[in-house]
């Protein structure tokens, strides 16, 4: 049964990243491309963009119920990371909305613009700050310390930082993958084909620099990947795509499909090899404390309504996402 709402626990997270991660990165694309390109990045986004919640939502809800213990250490410790997650959701949300949807186009699309630009940078940062700060190992539970060591160290260094920068630019790699299938206009193609190049490397080397400065701040974060053989087939996977993501990026817009599945496949390895990494581990505490799957899970009844509810409610949510995308996305093409 645990391992059963694990796997949806991950399956949820790995679909908030492929189909929420695009939509920030739409924003962060939109950002270098300029203004000529909002209108191609809007219309993508917006049929999904709102829908593609659910799985964060979901995800909560599981950690919510099902480990109860990590839930409430995540919103104390690392509070003010997560409140600027909910701020960028909500200030990205609501510009969007008033930029896509008023009538009338007056001097506050501007503004409108500029929100949801730097909110679609300020939740994927603080995502992949939150994320490194599972995995550093400076969390303390404990209530003797002083503001700043339990609430602000945890995630604000450099690692953290690293981890927040590489969230953002991976995200915004698919979104400039996904775009290269959105538009009809040839210059805007061969643009979000040449971003998605650049990003493709950005995203390479940041990750690279995510090993280094697990190092320097401690964290034998290369030792751990070396000792995990599904993790080092996860990475082969990812890079074995990049040649053919980067041939399929220099072909006609018919060829989306495949260069839409491959990154969908390449982000989702990196996501799995990063889970095999940590397996069983969700928050690493300080002084060589865990908490797990194992030691933090609800009693078994609680698991087992948990498990029936999320079987339910995905067997209502499916379909409604099917449907959704065939309308908005896949006829379209």
């Amino acid at each position: 049964m645990l391992i059963l709402i694990v796997i949806i626990l991950g399956a949820s997270f790995i679909l908030y990243a492929l189909l929420g991660g695009a939509d920030f990165g739409a924003g962060i694309v939109e950002s270098f491309a300029g203004k000529r390109e909002e209108i191609t990045i809007s219309r993508a986004i917006a049929p999904v963009w709102e829908a593609n919640h659910v799985w964060l939502i979901l995800a909560v809800v599981i950690l919510f119920t099902g480990f109860p213990l990590v839930y409430a250490s995540l919103s104390w410790v690392l509070h003010i990371p997560l409140m600027m997650v909910l701020l960028g959701i909500i200030m990205r949300g609501t510009a969007f909305t008033f930029r896509h949807y008023d009538v009338h186009q007056g001097r506050l699309h501007k503004y409108y613009s500029f929100l949801f630009r730097i909110s679609s940078f300020i939740t994927p940062v603080f995502l992949g700050m939150i994320l490194g700060a599972m995995i550093l190992g400076r969390i303390s539970l404990g209530r003797s310390q002083g503001f700043y060591d339990l609430f602000i160290a945890p995630w604000l260094n450099w690692f953290c930082l690293t981890m927040g920068v590489f969230t953002a630019c991976l995200f915004a790699y698919l979104a400039s993958v996904f775009l290269v299938g959105e538009t009809n206009i040839e210059r805007e193609r061969i643009k979000y084909a040449k971003f998605s190049k650049l990003s493709m490397i950005a995203t390479m080397i940041l990750g690279l620099v995510v090993f280094i400065i697990a190092e320097a701040e401690g964290h034998s974060l290369t030792g751990r990947f070396l000792h995990s053989t599904p993790s080092i087939i996860m990475l082969i996977i990812a890079a074995l795509l990049c040649p053919m993501i980067w041939h399929f990026l220099n072909k006609e817009k018919n060829k989306t499909i495949y260069l839409r599945l491959g990154t969908g496949i390449q982000v989702a390895a990196i996501i799995l090899g990063w889970f095999y990494i940590q397996f069983p581990v969700l928050i690493e505490v300080k002084n060589s404390a865990e908490l797990t799957f194992y030691n933090t899970q609800a009693p078994a009844a609680t698991l087992e309504q948990l498990f029936i509810a999320l079987i339910i409610g995905l067997l209502l949510v499916i379909p409604g996402f099917v449907v959704l995308f065939r309308i908005f996305k896949i006829k379209k093409e």
